[in-house]
């Protein structure tokens, strides 16, 4: 399986992005905020550097990646919007996002080795897309390792987790309650602009 090995800190900088949006420490960002160039991006530079924003923090390679746009424009609704909420589903986000991974690498780690189940089966593709009423939930053998053990802790860290989800943090549980919205997103993305490069 391809991996994304670029250094997390400095890919952040380039695109422009937080690394807290990656689930890692912010760093000092007011030296040349989002490592803008200053000289003058062109049309296409900008849509490009949104398109690899996207995959970066999810950590998608371009052939996936194109796969979700070409799902998303025959989705009803606006294609952006469709390709965000594809990529927001994607079984190794949604554990991130329920708190039980540190960041969508850890994840991706941890569906690949089999650590978890969706509706009682087990899982172990990180690009798994849920549905609604899906029960994701860590699996009885792996509870008591330490990876996850630190989230059952009385002090355990507190995570948000987005609307369209809900998380039962004694019993390792999360159920996907709706699709996720695009005001679920969280990171600063201007989805038409990737729109408008697929489309040349």
């Amino acid at each position: 399986m391809a991996k994304n090995m670029q250094p997390i800190a400095k890919r952040c900088k380039a695109l422009g992005i937080s690394p807290t949006v990656m689930g890692y420490a912010k760093k000092d960002t007011k030296r040349n905020p989002g490592g803008q160039m200053r000289k003058k991006k062109s049309e296409y530079a900008i849509q490009l550097n949104e398109k690899q924003k996207v995959k970066f923090v999810y950590g998608i390679l371009e052939k996936q990646f194109r796969m979700y746009y070409e799902k998303a424009t025959g989705m009803p609704g606006k294609t952006g919007e469709n390709l965000l909420s594809l990529v927001e589903r994607r079984l190794d986000n949604v554990i991130y996002r329920l708190g039980f991974a540190m960041t969508r690498r850890e994840a991706r780690q941890l569906v690949s080795h089999a650590h978890f189940t969706v509706n009682g089966k087990k899982v172990n593709i990180p690009s798994y897309l849920v549905r609604v009423g899906d029960v994701i939930e860590v699996k009885e053998s792996s509870r008591s390792s330490v990876a996850f053990k630190r989230f059952t802790a009385e002090d355990a860290p507190l995570v948000t987790v987005p609307t369209w989800l809900e998380r039962d943090k004694n019993a390792l549980k999360g159920t996907v309650t709706r699709m996720p919205a695009r005001d679920d997103i969280d990171m600063p993305i201007e989805e038409h602009l990737i729109v408008e490069l697929y489309s040349k």
